[in-house]
């Protein structure tokens, strides 16, 4: 996508900047990730760094686009759930007999 197609699409100069480092950043785990059976150049401090920055840019881009739906998170006991399981019966409808 050239720079006239992103600003045609409404993106903002936050969001393209967002797109193009995660495009580098994708590029440049291609370019280093090794051969099946060959040693990762990268530490894994580094790797985490890496999942981290692509997790911040994710984040940043669902906030542009207006995202608001929250991670699932942990229910723990004390406060209960706030869904409620149904179980539905497959069963022979009685009208058709």
């Amino acid at each position: 996508m050239t720079e006239k197609d992103d600003k045609e699409a409404g993106l903002t100069l936050e969001h393209r900047i967002l797109i193009q480092l995660r495009q580098v950043l994708a590029a440049v785990v291609r370019d280093v990730t090794p051969a099946p059976g060959r040693p990762n150049p990268l530490s894994d401090r580094t790797i985490e760094d890496i999942r981290g920055a692509f997790a911040l840019i994710a984040a940043r881009e669902r906030e542009l686009r207006g995202d608001s739906a929250e991670p699932d998170l942990p229910v723990f006991k004390d406060k209960g759930a706030t869904t409620r399981i149904v179980k539905f019966d497959a069963r022979k409808d009685d009208s058709s007999e």
